[in-house]
């Protein structure tokens, strides 16, 4: 039997996320995870989590991933992600997710989101 890599479990547990079933995908995380939003906010414990979902997830978030490195106890996720707001208009934002994990549960989460802004394009 073989085991499932962190990065498989990390992207079975957001598949629970992209469904709205919240209370399946904190199964995958330890009751004292830590969530850090850089510049922002820190979660403390699976029941800040979930108020937090309650009130950033009005409808089931959407987002896309475009690389996973997974690396010893670490999974860094980046991708795109779009939330649903209060006003009934999307948000947009782009992320970088630095998942820790302990005994295959999701124990910490630094967290790098910035928004997407119209008329805004990069000098590359």
């Amino acid at each position: 039997m073989s085991k499932i890599s962190k990065a498989t479990r990390l992207h079975e547990a957001n598949e629970w996320v992209k469904k709205g079933d919240y209370e399946r995908f904190l199964t995958y995380c330890t009751e004292d995870t830590e969530w850090v939003f850089i510049g922002d906010q820190i979660l403390s414990g699976k029941q800040a989590v979930r108020e937090y979902m309650k009130e950033a997830y009005l409808e089931p978030p959407v987002f896309t991933v475009d690389t996973t490195i997974e690396e010893g106890n670490f999974v860094t996720v980046t991708g795109e992600i779009r939330l649903k707001g209060k006003d009934g208009n999307y948000s947009h934002y782009d992320y970088c997710d630095v998942w820790q994990f302990e005994n295959d549960k999701m124990a910490a989460l630094k967290a790098y989101v910035i928004e997407k802004r119209q008329g805004i394009t990069p000098d590359i």
